[in-house]
C-alpha cells in the first residue's frame, strides 16, 4: 500500500511511502522546507512533484502535532483535501511519536523524551518506550511548558528533538539522536496501528489537532448593557 506521509508540526515534511503489509517500508520520494512559517506555500506543491494526478495511492498519514495552530492547520486540511479526492483513509499520528521511533531505532532498549520547540520559551514533550519494531509506548505527555518542567519527566531518559537544542542547560540532548523529523516514518507507525486496530485492539489514528494551548484570539464577550 501507497501512503502518502505529511508533517507540519515545524517545518513542512512530505514522504510517499510503499508500505507492504510486511517487510520494510520502502520510500519513493521526500522533500521537506525547513520554514516554520510557510507551510501553506511549501506543502501543496511539494505533495503535488511527489504524488502526480492520477497516480495510485492506499492511504494518507498526518502528523497531529502538538504545534502552533495554523501550521498544523494547513497539514491536516490538506491530509483531508486528498483523502477526500482519492477516496483513501486518514489517519493521525502525534507529531513527537514519529521523533521517539526515530530515536528508538537507534537504542531501542531505553526510554526518550521527545522535545519540540512551542515558540513562547516552551517545549511540548512526551516520554516513550518502544513498543515492536515500528511502534512506540507513550508513558506521559504531550505536554505543553517550559523545558525545566518537561527536565522533570526526563529522569533516566535521553531525550531527542529540536528542543531539547534550544534549553541546553535544562533539557541536555543525547547526542546523535534526531532533532528534525522524518515524514516516512508515519507510515511505519500507521502500519503498526492498522495491524493492532486489525487484532481487536483500541489505537490512536484520529486527526484531532493538538493544540495543548488555548488559542490567542476568542470570542469577544457581549458588551455590557447601558443603562
Amino acid at each position: 500500500m501507497r501512503i502518502l506521509c505529511l508533517d507540519t508540526s515545524s517545518g513542512s515534511a512530505v514522504a510517499l511511502t510503499d508500505a507492504p503489509a510486511e517487510g520494510p517500508v520502502t520510500v519513493l520520494g521526500a522533500a521537506h522546507s525547513p520554514d516554520p512559517r510557510r507551510h501553506a506555500e511549501s506543502l501543496a506543491p511539494m505533495t503535488a512533484e511527489l504524488l502526480p494526478a492520477g497516480s495510485e495511492l492506499g492511504a494518507v498519514a498526518v502528523g497531529t502535532g502538538p504545534a502552533p495552530f495554523t501550521g498544523l492547520r494547513v497539514g491536516l486540511i490538506t491530509a483531508a483535501a486528498l483523502g477526500r479526492a482519492r477516496g483513501v483513509e486518514v489517519h493521525g499520528v502525534c507529531s513527537l511519536d514519529v521523533l521517539a521511533r526515530q530515536a528508538l531505532d537507534l537504542r531501542p532498549d531505553d526510554e526518550v523524551l521527545v522535545a519540540t520547540d512551542a515558540r513562547r520559551k516552551e517545549v511540548y514533550w512526551a516520554r516513550y518506550r518502544a513498543r515492536g519494531a515500528d511502534d512506540v509506548e507513550r508513558l506521559t505527555g504531550p505536554e505543553v511548558g517550559p523545558a525545566a518542567r518537561a527536565a522533570e519527566d526526563a529522569s533516566g531518559a535521553l531525550v531527542a528533538g529540536a528542543g531539547a537544542g534550544l534549553y541546553p542547560e535544562q533539557l541536555p540532548p543525547t547526542t546523535g539522536l534526531p532533532t528534525r523529523l522524518d515524514p516516512a516514518v508515519l507510515a511505519r507507525l500507521v502500519r503498526a496501528r492498522l495491524a493492532r486496530r486489525a487484532a481487536g485492539e483500541r489505537v490512536e489514528l484520529g486527526t484531532e489537532p493538538r493544540y495543548l494551548r488555548r488559542p490567542d484570539v476568542h470570542v469577544a464577550a457581549a458588551p455590557k448593557r447601558a443603562t
